[in-house]
């Protein structure tokens, strides 16, 4: 398995999560009542699975790769990538502020939860998109490919290091069970 196939798979959980946000977005804009452990294990599911060990994949490993290959971290595909996690980031932020903040009787904070989580996913959707179609074909065309033995060796060190043993799987039926609920 070339290591970008895997990193394509991990979009397919990402994106569920993303389609599982919008749902419990929409049901809280109706009124609905907020499950804040629901909402706690969505947003642990992006810092922890999308970010710390999907983007961390590709920052530690495949970007460098990428670059040692003949890409520039300064310009073109890896510079956006890199530039969009950050953005990324900001949105969690703020979302786990505001959901600190509803966490602590604030119901006011419900805007900044949609908000923030809804910049997420139109960033992630696009973002993912342009990994899929652009980044990652270019990648399987430079990078050597005996190297994606080795990348992908790395990917599962990263993935033990990052959320450990067994997480993986414990995220898959978070996702199952996420999706039964609002995905119906």
């Amino acid at each position: 398995m070339k290591a970008t196939e895997q990193l394509m798979e991990e979009h397919e959980g990402i994106k569920l999560m993303l389609s599982i946000i919008e749902s419990f977005n929409k049901k809280a804009e109706a009124g609905e009542e907020v499950n804040v452990e629901h909402l706690e294990s969505m947003i642990d599911f992006i810092k922890t699975f999308a970010d710390k060990c999907h983007h961390g994949k590709e920052e530690e490993v495949l970007f460098p790769a990428m670059v040692k290959a003949g890409m520039s971290y300064d310009n073109g595909p890896v510079a956006v990538m890199l530039i969009e996690h950050d953005q990324g980031r900001a949105f969690v932020k703020g979302l786990t502020e505001a959901f600190n903040a509803y966490k602590s009787d604030d119901k006011t904070a419900l805007k900044g939860i949609v908000e923030n989580s809804t910049g997420y996913i139109n960033l992630l959707r696009s973002h993912i998109d342009k990994e899929n179609n652009i980044l990652f074909r270019m990648a399987d065309q430079i990078i050597d490919p005996g190297l994606h033995d080795s990348i992908y060796e790395a990917f599962e060190k990263i993935e033990l290091e990052k959320i450990g043993a067994g997480k993986h799987e414990e995220y898959h039926e978070l996702l199952h069970k996420l999706q039964v609920i609002y995905l119906k």
